[in-house]
């Protein structure tokens, strides 16, 4: 494993990134993580992390977190953080002032933040993890066999340790929303809730979420109900933190808007700047620019964007910051943002008063370890 982080490196990767609540990376543990982010620090490389709980054991998921930095000596960053389930809502102010703790003895550590109350995976993470062990043909063995569905129903409504419970974190069948499938023959059911689902099945919610994961080999995407707003009010305007989509790339038209999504595909900064920026004044605009550009990139290494300067990369946003507001809604998703006039990537414009254009001058970006190979 470290052979391949070198390879990786070597090929221009930024660093070393694991999800540690979701399989297969919920088997690794800290030493193994630990030594996979030294390789990737040889290289100058950093470490990002979808941290092991992000809700009842968050706060030993962070102690985890800041051991790993500093045991590799390395950058480290948390995915779109958050305090999930209703139990946990008002701990993110804690959460900060550990982060911050950690900081001022001597870890570089930070994370991210989308500006959503929901949360978006797949559908299998709602069951427990010893379901998907093994790889997908295992996980639809046991989804098949009576005894083993019995056990995932009954676990599905229990509080663990062992896993995050995101089923039971959403409050059930109706904080599940399917989004994305890739079997045309469920794309029916996109948009509907598990209650709805289950309902127009004639058969349990969990039942039908297991007949979807196998109809669709594991594939099915899904919007799940987690956090509350003030949490992601103190995350989002927090001075430590940046943003990021946790989404792939959709579109309002052509092969990518064949599936529903969740709305931070499409809104997540012009969402910040009407929200957070121009309503609720919870920081200034100067300062959320900061926190999607120069910051962003500095977290990662990046040294030639993120700053209007001469020399730099001329990647631009031309925006009206009395009207930019974003439009995607979770039941309406596939809508592009209102307010953004002009953008350019290297120095060349994508988006021209208003228009996506046919100008496609993006370039693969490549790590330390790529640039000292070359």
């Amino acid at each position: 494993m470290r052979q391949l982080v070198a390879h990786a490196m070597d090929q221009g990767a930024f660093g070393v990134s694991s999800a540690l609540e979701y399989v297969p990376d919920a088997f690794a543990s800290t030493d193994e993580l630990v030594e996979l982010a030294k390789v990737a620090r040889k290289y100058g490389g950093v470490y990002f992390t979808h941290q092991r709980s992000e809700s009842d054991r968050i706060f030993q998921s962070l102690d985890e977190v800041f051991d790993i930095a500093q045991r590799a000596g390395i950058s480290a960053t948390i995915w779109h953080l958050k305090a999930a389930y209703q139990e946990n809502w008002g701990k993110m102010p804690e959460v900060l002032l550990r982060i911050e703790a950690a900081r001022s003895r001597g870890l570089d550590v930070a994370a991210s933040v989308y500006p959503y109350t929901r949360a978006s995976n797949g559908l299998v993470a709602c069951f427990p993890s010893w379901v998907s062990e093994g790889g997908t043909d295992k996980m639809l063995e046991r989804l098949k066999d009576p005894a083993a569905r019995a056990r995932v129903r009954k676990e599905m409504d229990e509080p663990s340790t062992a896993w995050e419970n995101e089923w039971r974190g959403s409050g059930g069948a109706q904080g599940v929303t399917v989004i994305q499938v890739l079997n045309p023959e469920l794309r029916k059911y996109e948009g509907m809730n598990l209650e709805e689902i289950g309902r127009q099945m004639g058969k349990d919610p969990k039942d039908a979420a297991m007949d979807i994961a196998i109809a669709d080999r594991g594939n099915s995407q899904v919007v799940i109900a987690i956090m509350q707003e003030s949490d992601v009010r103190a995350a989002v305007s927090n001075p430590l933190l940046t943003y990021g989509s946790d989404s792939p790339a959709q579109a309002e038209d052509g092969p990518l808007s064949t599936t529903k999504a969740h709305p931070r595909a499409f809104g997540r900064f012009p969402r910040i700047l009407a929200e957070y920026v121009r309503t609720e004044h919870t920081m200034r605009l100067e300062e959320a620019i900061r926190k999607m550009t120069s910051q962003a990139a500095s977290r990662v290494g990046i040294t030639d964007r993120g700053i209007l300067r001469s020399g730099m990369m001329a990647d631009i946003v031309v925006f009206d910051s009395a009207a930019i507001r974003d439009v995607a809604t979770y039941n309406e998703p596939l809508h592009y943002s209102e307010g953004v006039r002009d953008v350019f990537v290297n120095g060349r414009p994508v988006v021209l008063d208003g228009r996506i254009t046919d100008e496609r001058p993006g370039k693969a970006l490549r790590g330390p370890g790529y640039r000292h190979a070359q």
